[in-house]
């Protein structure tokens, strides 16, 4: 009997005991619930309108500057360098003189070919005039004029030979750094100095093949390049490919640049905007404003629910070209629709928010 009355009040202890946990955790869950149930209160955000703006549609690509005139100096023949003409870096017309070789032997050369040549036109002259006497033969005529004419031939490959030892500039332009110093002795081929032409410069891109149509002799470019951000340089296509690459399926093109000032230099990577010709209106917004997922592209517009309270509705979009931190929008916004541009990521359709027109965003301060 005594045993059976511990193991009531066991009992009695543990569903008093689980009783009680169970009763604080469903409290817990109530106050929980209570707490979801609660309106979430509205994010803040920065906001701008889409707006209609005035495009020129163009063919973007990436390409390289390219000389008009670009070559290294370099050396025909073999010598000392007796003399440099030129500083590194400076400006030159056509014919300057660049490089002095040592030139000595050479010179004492052409002076012994000038004296056989002397001699041989002496020979000559003198059976021409004894051969209508006939005091010499045909054939020691003939033997006469060819040494007068091999002696001829010897003195102006000598004078070619020594014109050589004087290295000139073929073009005005700009010259590099200097590779070689006074003394130094020059092997055929040896780079020199690089000579360029900088105005005008070329630029020379890419447009894959399904472009092809659009492009045209005379057509407007405007190129950017790393070294001068906020500059835009205009030119011209110059030149279109007769052929398209058939590894890569693009048709090279080339335009013309006015580089004046030599601001340009070759190698410089550029990014080229090949213009069409018609501009038209587009709706666009920032870049930023506009998401990507799986699903494809949305933004957050901003609308008025039943309440008057501001709430963000997302709106799937579609997209076009990206000029200047701003994004074409072709479908899913009208120009003057209100679109979240800071704060996307915290936001949820339907959710109320708040706008702060404090916040500047692409360099433009939000609206209202």
């Amino acid at each position: 009997m005594k045993v059976f009355t511990r193991l009531i009040l066991v009992l009695i202890f543990l569903a008093a005991v689980l009783g009680g946990i169970f009763g604080w955790k469903y409290y817990q869950f109530q106050q929980m619930s209570a707490q979801l149930s609660q309106p979430q209160p509205p994010a803040t955000v920065s906001a701008t309108r889409a707006r209609e703006a005035s495009w020129q549609p163009s063919i973007r690509a990436v390409g390289s500057l390219t000389a008009v005139n670009g070559i290294d100096i370099t050396t025909e023949v073999a010598g000392k360098v007796r003399a440099l003409e030129f500083d590194s870096g400076a400006r030159v017309s056509a014919g300057d003189t660049l490089v002095r070789l040592d030139d000595s032997i050479d010179r004492a050369a052409l002076d012994g070919l000038v004296a056989d040549r002397e001699l041989a036109r002496v020979q000559f002259e003198r059976s021409s005039n004894l051969l209508p006497k006939r005091a010499v033969s045909q054939s020691q005529f003939d033997e006469a004029k060819a040494k007068y004419q091999a002696a001829q031939a010897q003195v102006a490959e000598q004078q070619a030979r020594l014109a050589k030892m004087t290295i000139t500039a073929p073009f005005d332009g700009l010259l590099g750094i200097s590779r070689v110093d006074a003394g130094e002795y020059l092997s055929p081929g040896q780079k020199i100095v690089t000579l360029t032409t900088l105005d005008p410069i070329y630029v020379d891109y890419s447009v894959p093949e399904r472009r092809f149509s659009e492009l045209s002799v005379g057509q407007a470019v405007e190129v950017h390049v790393d070294a001068y951000p906020d500059r835009t340089f205009s030119g011209e296509i110059s030149a279109i490919d007769s052929g398209v690459d058939e590894g890569t399926r693009t048709v090279d093109v080339r335009a013309t640049l006015r580089n004046e000032n030599r601001t340009l230099r070759p190698g410089m990577f550029a990014s080229v905007a090949t213009l069409e010709p018609q501009k038209r209106n587009v709706v666009t917004v920032p870049r930023t404003a506009v998401s990507t997922n799986t699903y494809g592209n949305f933004v957050f517009a901003i609308t008025e629910n039943g309440a008057g309270d501001l709430v963000a509705e997302r709106r799937s979009v579609t997209t076009g070209i990206t000029r200047n931190g701003h994004i074409e929008v072709t479908e899913g916004l009208v120009s003057g629709d209100r679109v979240v541009s800071a704060g996307l990521v915290k936001l949820r359709d339907g959710q109320r928010v708040t706008v702060d027109n404090g916040v500047s965003l692409d360099g433009e301060v939000a609206e209202q």
